[in-house]
């Protein structure tokens, strides 16, 4: 299939997704029907066991929600948020390279997936920004990061609009990795080569029992365990 914002790569068990709108690779109504089809596609591919998103270029792994397309902000508020979901709820894993600053939307995607790799570089830094601009997070951020760094640590960062550095973010686990510089992706596929390796039906089992008990609580996980 035919993607026009972003790139689909298949190679060795692993699919690697790149936003390819540089250098900010903001994220458009069009961009995110471009993802809910790949994740589609990627999902039906049996042979692809892994799942690595990143952005294109060396500055950005995605700004957020490009406000130039604010014509089809209503519409993305809500295709965000299905898609950043069926990432989270994706059957197989997903490990996001990001490989430079990820903000607001961007921030929310790598949130949703499973593992994180943050490169070092003194301009990569990661945030919920929304409300420097009089808005809250819109696609998960306000579900997804107290789930994962504590109510008081989310709180602090989204209503001050904290920009944080990898080590930062590694310190608070909000990022799970942190990379040397231009090493992100190249580490990110290490793990993924890793992962491809794991019995693909028991990982996919653990993935769907985990996120059901988070989502839904234990008594729904362990019935799916």
């Amino acid at each position: 299939m035919d993607y026009k914002n972003i790139l689909l790569e298949k190679k060795d068990h692993v699919a690697i997704l790149t936003l390819n709108r540089p250098p900010a690779n903001s994220v458009s109504f069009a961009v995110l029907e471009d993802i809910d089809k790949a994740l589609d596609e990627l999902e039906a591919d049996k042979n692809i066991r892994v799942l690595v998103i990143t952005g294109a270029g060396d500055k950005g792994f995605s700004a957020g929600f490009d406000v130039t397309d604010a014509a089809n902000g209503e519409k993305a508020g809500s295709m965000g948020q299905k898609v950043w979901t069926k990432v989270e709820r994706f059957p197989k894993p997903v490990i996001a390279a990001i490989n430079g600053y990820a903000f607001g939307g961007g921030c929310e995607l790598s949130m949703a997936c499973h593992i994180r790799i943050m490169v070092d570089n003194p301009k990569a830094k990661i945030g919920l920004t929304e409300l420097n601009l009089g808005i809250i997070p819109g696609w998960g951020g306000t579900q997804r990061l107290p789930r994962i760094v504590g109510k008081s640590k989310a709180l602090d960062m989204i209503f001050f609009s904290k920009r944080l550095t990898a080590p930062e973010a590694l310190a608070i686990g909000l990022v799970d990795k942190v990379s040397a510089d231009g090493e992100a992706l190249k580490d990110a596929l290490e793990l993924a080569q890793k992962l491809a390796k794991r019995p693909p039906i028991a990982v996919s089992c653990v993935l769907k029992a985990i996120t059901t008990g988070l989502e839904k609580g234990l008594d729904e996980g362990t019935k799916v365990e």
